[in-house]
């Protein structure tokens, strides 16, 4: 494994660890979903670029795209779940109730 890998695999288990961590709040976990996400994201770009395939290079853009949608709806989620349960605590929401 060559050294242009180590930053984006040690940003994943660093994302990764504190996902598994630090599950107070919703805003943390989608912080770290999303850093998830962009060092796949890097990833894929530098595998791409060794690679030198053209077809390739649409990897790496359709995750980037769906990485923004998954943020968005993330967000959506959030303000939801502040308006109506007043925190964004994950210990304060239940699923079971509507």
């Amino acid at each position: 494994m060559t050294s242009m890998y180590l930053a984006p695999m040690c940003a994943f288990i660093v994302t990764a660890t504190g996902f598994l961590l630090h599950q107070a709040h919703l805003i943390s976990t989608l912080l770290c979903l999303e850093g998830m996400m962009l060092s796949l994201f890097v990833t894929l770009s530098l595998w791409s670029i060794e690679l030198n395939i053209s077809s390739s290079f649409i990897v790496p853009m359709l995750m980037l795209a769906l990485s923004a949608c998954e943020a968005g709806m993330g967000l959506s989620l959030l303000v939801a779940s502040y308006r109506t349960h007043g925190s964004s605590h994950l210990q304060n929401l239940n699923l079971l109730q509507c």
